[in-house]
């Protein structure tokens, strides 16, 4: 079943933190929030329980951290006064003035043991952080994928890979570095807000007043600029996603492109979308880059403000000047932890969205509970019955109608008729891809619903139109039919497709190493290895799946000589629309519309003059005959 697959290119600009002196507020861009962020946080913060003794020593490292870091301008003020009061003294020749240098001495001794322990506490806080953080994800994405094992297929067939793969990689790498970082920002930031209060009211409460006059009319300012740009940053993404849809075709298809010489339209289309991108783009970082400037206007009017009444109150006696120092360094500071948690709210938002999906996904339905009741200690022989089967992958839809077929053990059948005719489904509800919602299926007797899925899967081989290799050797690649495979064993098992020549010629031979597609090699080829696999496994009964369409007449002869060896004495199950290869089936189901219209051998079924017939003809004919219209 094919499955449209939609890649979601997206991007979160980043927005860097304005210099100067006032607050500087990160601009909000448009991200994906959760529906249920309350919940969402709940059930996130609950993945934390068994990292509860490291995650608290995180947040006490991150709090001492940031104390340290609060006290030294302190300290540095006491220094400057010190310095400033022994000057004057010299210059007024006051007995025993002058500058104390032990006593500044054991000050910036203090403080380089401030900086130091400040930076053992925050490198503490991001060594700890990381450990709970990774652990965490790591047991989120393990649990992620023990639920996808126990997914239904129908899950997979309803869903884009590209969604699959995008909540798998891209959402886990965002839920992990917003833990990691984001989590101990914003601690930091809030002792840092909070702590830089308390120390600007103990040197002045009216120096702290107009820095904090400043912070609404930078709010407005950045309300202001942050709706102007949101609008173009929106276009940026829609256009950047455009563009990368569009190279993403054109690169996937370059060969059609080139042959029916399209490059020059591509080339135009890419000029159209670039330049809609380019306008876009640098409107957002203009309009972005007006908040700086506004910012530092701000900033440098607190500046004067701070400068001309802490001036005042030096001069009145009610401060001292190293005051003054270290009033603006924490001025600095104050606007530090609040672009942080404007800047952190998106990301926050943007995992908790993350977040959701990697729950939907875990909420979703598993495949139903095995119910097995009998002792499977009894060899197997392979005789399959459908009872009045019906099925339907949406329920208003029905694929199969009523469908009763009996299959001995060793006999070959094979299943033809027009696509959509319910060939495919049939092997779903073999293999218990999906459940039938009528009748039953029964192997050797026994109902497949009671039966344990693995157990089930294990009798089969399947041999598919689509060939399935993964990234390895060729001979991982044939061992994978069957678990602690001996290298002799792969061998005889390339023999018998007869792939064993052309893995040989190969330079590396069985250690030849498949890129993910197995395009490599070609598709004759990939296909004798999935036969060797399935050889290997030596399964009880066979599933084979178009396993010749795409290939040419010799390598069909190939292929086909290794299935009948593969087919020799087993139940086996072949779907096919070359007709030509089905003639020694022992029995041949032409299906349409969900029912079996015709069976028999395929010269009985000839001499019948029905629906085989005509179906058979018409791969020898130009036209179909009006018989398939109406059926």
């Amino acid at each position: 079943m094919s499955k449209n697959e939609q890649g979601r290119p997206s991007e979160r600009p980043g927005m860097g933190r304005p210099a100067g002196f006032g607050p500087g507020i990160a601009m909000a861009m448009p991200v994906e929030k959760a529906r249920d962020a309350k919940a969402t946080l709940r059930r996130l913060l609950g993945y934390f329980g068994p990292h509860w003794l490291p995650l608290s020593m995180v947040f006490v490292a991150a709090v001492l951290s940031t104390i340290f870091s609060i006290w030294s301008p302190k300290i540095l003020g006491h220094i400057t006064t010190d310095l400033f009061d022994g000057m004057m003294a010299r210059l007024h020749h006051v007995p025993g003035g002058g500058v104390h240098f032990l006593v500044i001495s054991h000050l910036l001794i203090l403080l380089s043991a401030v900086y130091v322990v400040s930076a053992i506490f925050s490198y503490v806080e991001q060594y700890l952080m990381a450990g709970v953080a990774q652990k965490t994800v790591y047991g989120l994405r393990r649990q992620v994928m023990d639920k996808m094992t126990r997914l239904p297929v129908s899950y997979f067939d309803s869903r884009p890979h590209g969604e699959i793969l995008s909540r798998f990689v891209n959402d886990f790498d965002n839920i992990s570095s917003t833990l990691q970082q984001s989590l101990t920002q914003a601690v930091t930031s809030i002792v840092t807000f909070l702590g830089v209060i308390v120390m600007m009211l103990t040197i002045s409460w009216l120096m702290t007043l107009v820095v904090a006059l400043t912070l609404p009319l930078s709010f407005v300012v950045t309300r202001t600029v942050a709706k102007k740009a949101q609008a173009h940053f929106l276009k940026r993404q829609r256009q950047l996603g455009e563009i990368n849809g569009h190279i993403e075709e054109m690169y996937t298809g370059h060969a059609i492109v080139k042959a029916f010489n399209r490059e020059e339209r591509s080339q135009a289309t890419f000029d159209e979308i670039n330049e809609r991108l380019y306008e876009s783009s640098w409107k957002a970082q203009f309009v972005t880059g007006i908040i700086f400037p506004l910012m530092n206007f701000i900033g440098n009017l607190g500046y004067v403000l701070v400068s001309v009444i802490g001036g005042i109150l030096v001069t009145q006696g009610s401060i001292q000047i190293g005051d003054i120092q270290a009033f603006i360094q924490y001025a600095r500071q104050f606007s530090q932890p609040i672009t942080q948690l404007a800047s952190i709210s998106n990301t926050i938002q943007s995992a908790l969205a993350s977040s959701e999906r990697i729950f939907e996904l875990l909420d979703e339905p598993e495949e139903s509970t095995d119910m097995t009741t009998t002792d499977h200690s009894e060899t197997p022989r392979g005789d399959v019955a459908f009872e009045a089967v019906s099925f339907g992958y949406q329920p208003e839809r029905p694929v199969i109608t009523d469908l009763s077929l009996d299959v001995q053990s060793g006999q070959t059948v094979a299943i033809v008729g027009p696509t959509g005719s319910g060939k495919t489904t049939l092997v779903n509800l073999l293999m218990r891809f999906y459940d039938v919602e009528a009748g039953h299926i029964r192997i050797d007797g026994e109902d497949i619903s009671r039966i344990p899925r693995p157990r089930l899967r294990a009798m089969f081989g399947m041999v598919l139109q689509d060939t399935w290799l993964f990234h390895g050797t060729i001979a991982q690649n044939i061992g994978y039919g069957r678990k602690e495979a001996r290298f002799d064993e792969i061998v005889e098992a390339a023999q018998a497709a007869n792939a064993d020549h052309f893995i040989r010629t190969l330079p590396e031979g069985y250690e030849t190493i498949l890129n993910e597609e197995g395009s490599n090699i070609s598709q004759g080829q990939r296909q004798l290895l999935t036969i060797a696999r399935a050889i290997l496994a030596d399964p009880l009964m066979l599933i084979l799946d178009e396993a010749t369409s795409s290939v040419d007449t010799r390598t069909e002869m190939h292929i086909q000589a290794a299935m009948q060896r593969l087919m020799k004495g087993r139940t086996s199950f072949v779907i096919a629309h070359r007709l030509s290869t089905i003639r020694e089936a022992s029995l041949i189901l032409v299906m349409s519309h969900g029912r079996v219209v015709e069976q028999g051998t395929h010269e009985a079924l000839l001499r019948a003059q029905g629906f085989y017939a005509d179906l058979y003809q018409s791969q020898f004919t130009v036209g179909q005959t009006e018989r398939e219209a109406v059926l």
